[in-house]
Parts: structure tokens; C-alpha cells; sequence
């Protein structure tokens, strides 16, 4: 497994892993008409650009070398809040769950959060979703639950949970 920094070429590829990630991770968890929504607001060309001109935001592909194909992205961005990183969307392509890329994947950011000045990294997760007991094995906690109106009638209903380095 490689991470490869996403450029602005890239974002088809990122757009296309998205899609294909979440038309398994949240079906029957949330409607197809929201997955629709999210995905052409969140993964728009003028949304990912916006990020991409962020310094503090970074977007890596997840490769996989074995196969040379390209399994996932991670997207997170450091100094979120003081001292902490957010880990805005990490997603694999159904076919690769299960064989330690997301594992690699946030390995991967806890070294570049040791890079930062950061020491702590938070995410969503949808309360439903099983990357919940994934994050957990990566020693996330739970620390709040919160009810975000995303537009156009839908909700998300997401734990958040954080990672905090020990001095």
C-alpha cells in the first residue's frame, strides 16, 4: 500500500472512489436520494477545490500496489481547531475493506499529526455506520453526538469521535 498526494487532476478519480465507497457504506443507512445530495454537494469539483487551496487540508490516494489500482482517499485537514487535526472523509472501495488499508490509512495520519503541532484528531461517523467499531480498534473514543442540518430536508446523525496523542 502507497499514499499518493491527490493533485487537482485527481479529483475525477476522488470523486469516482466516493461514489463507489458510498453507494455500499450507506445504503440502508441513509436514503439514496441523501447519498445523491451529499455526494454532489460534498464531492463537487468547486467543493474539492476549495479544499485543495486550503494549505492545512490534504487529500491522499490509497494505492494499492499489488493490484495497481487505486482502493481509496483519505481527506483531512490539520489545525482544525487548536491542536487538532479532523479527519473530514476517509473511504475504500467496497472490494478492499478488510485488508488493512484503512488501518495503513490512519496510521498514515497519526505519523503526519506527530508532524503537525496538532495532537488530537476528531471525525464524524454516522451512528449507524460500522466504521464506528473500525475507529474504535484505532483507539477513537466517543466524546459527543451531534444532529447536523446538511440542506434540502436531511439530516446527518453522527458521533464524534477523537484520537489524542499521549505526551
Amino acid at each position: 500500500m502507497k499514499l499518493i498526494e491527490a493533485k487537482e487532476k485527481d479529483i475525477p478519480l476522488i470523486q469516482d472512489l466516493a461514489r463507489r465507497s458510498w453507494e455500499s457504506a450507506y445504503v440502508g443507512i441513509i436514503s439514496s436520494d441523501q447519498i445523491n445530495y451529499m455526494l454532489g454537494d460534498m464531492y463537487s469539483k468547486d467543493e474539492i477545490l476549495k479544499h485543495f487551496e486550503n494549505p492545512n487540508y490534504h487529500y491522499y490516494l490509497i494505492f494499492d500496489e499489488n493490484n495497481d489500482s487505486f482502493e481509496g482517499f483519505i481527506g483531512y485537514e490539520h489545525s482544525y481547531e487548536e491542536y487538532t487535526t479532523k479527519l473530514h472523509r476517509i473511504y475504500l472501495v467496497p472490494e478492499s475493506k478488510g485488508k488493512g488499508f484503512g488501518k495503513g490509512a490512519i496510521d498514515f495520519l497519526k505519523e503526519k499529526l506527530y508532524e503537525s503541532n496538532d495532537r488530537r484528531i476528531i471525525l464524524n461517523v454516522n451512528k449507524e455506520n460500522n466504521a464506528k467499531k473500525f475507529y474504535e480498534s484505532q483507539d477513537f473514543k466517543v466524546y459527543n453526538e451531534i444532529v447536523l442540518d446538511i440542506g434540502n430536508g436531511f439530516v446527518m446523525d453522527d458521533y464524534m469521535m477523537e484520537f489524542l496523542i499521549h505526551l
